[in-house]
């Protein structure tokens, strides 16, 4: 085992135990992680099985096998960033969907406010349309 080898393996494992302590104190979602996980798993099996790595390196045309690791580290990280663009976006549609709504029923809250502290003006019995605090419609 070669000095590159050895210090793959343990950064591989380093990342992996960093990734189980997030997940241990609820600090990354397990959706999350597991692509975490299965990126060092990876990386860990390559960087430990040094002939799967050297077949690995022969089938993508990479010369130096310890660059097929970094190969994979990259496409695995090319996928992260890809599925939390995608997270941000659905967030990002979430919380402008939110503040409409609350825009929505402030508005709402404020009409009903100031329908309560004005003055009724006097009207004869069912001539007129009334509005009730309860409904945001008007009543018949």
């Amino acid at each position: 085992m070669d000095r590159l080898q050895l210090v793959s393996i343990l950064a591989a494992a380093t990342l992996l135990l960093v990734v189980l302590e997030l997940v241990r104190r609820r600090r990354l979602l397990e959706r999350y992680a597991l692509l975490w996980l299965l990126a060092a798993t990876v990386i860990l099996v390559l960087a430990g099985w040094g002939d799967g790595l050297q077949r690995l390196a022969t089938a993508l045309g990479i010369v130096d096998p310890p660059n097929a690791i970094f190969f994979v580290a990259l496409g695995f990280i090319v996928i992260l960033l890809l599925h939390f663009s995608a997270a941000v976006s659905r967030l990002s549609d979430q919380t402008k969907v939110l503040a409409q709504r609350l825009a929505i029923m402030e508005h709402r809250m404020r009409r009903l406010e100031s329908d309560q502290r004005a003055p009724a003006p006097e009207r004869e019995f069912g001539s007129e349309r009334r509005r009730t605090p309860f409904a945001l419609r008007d009543v018949e």
